[in-house]
């Protein structure tokens, strides 16, 4: 298993992303405004160009998947997974009750 990402604070990410919105215009680049602003909260430069950049997916101004549209994918492909070892289940069920009723079998 791998180290967990740290679970960042809501309110440090959207301060992050509100602070990058507002003064974005002030720096000679998308860059230099993240590394500001990463640097003034102490977090990586890589997470608050993801935190930007998911925050413009979420609010319809970039394409991408939406962090809701994330989630229910996560749960459908979870469900998906449930239900393909029910099915494996099942079917070894079946196997195993078609060889016990076979009267070759007794």
């Amino acid at each position: 298993m791998g180290a967990m990402p740290k679970k960042i604070d809501s309110t440090l990410r959207s301060q992050a992303v509100r602070l990058v919105m507002e003064h974005r215009a002030e720096y000679s680049s998308e860059r230099a405004a993240h590394v500001q602003v990463a640097e003034s909260l102490g977090v990586s430069r890589e997470s608050v160009r993801r935190w930007v950049t998911q925050h413009e997916i979420d609010s319809g101004q970039a394409a991408g998947v939406s962090t809701d549209e994330r989630e229910e994918l996560r749960r459908l492909r979870a469900e998906n997974k449930r239900l393909r070892e029910v099915n494996e289940v099942l079917k070894s069920a079946t196997i195993f009750f078609a060889g016990e009723l076979d009267p070759r079998n007794r």
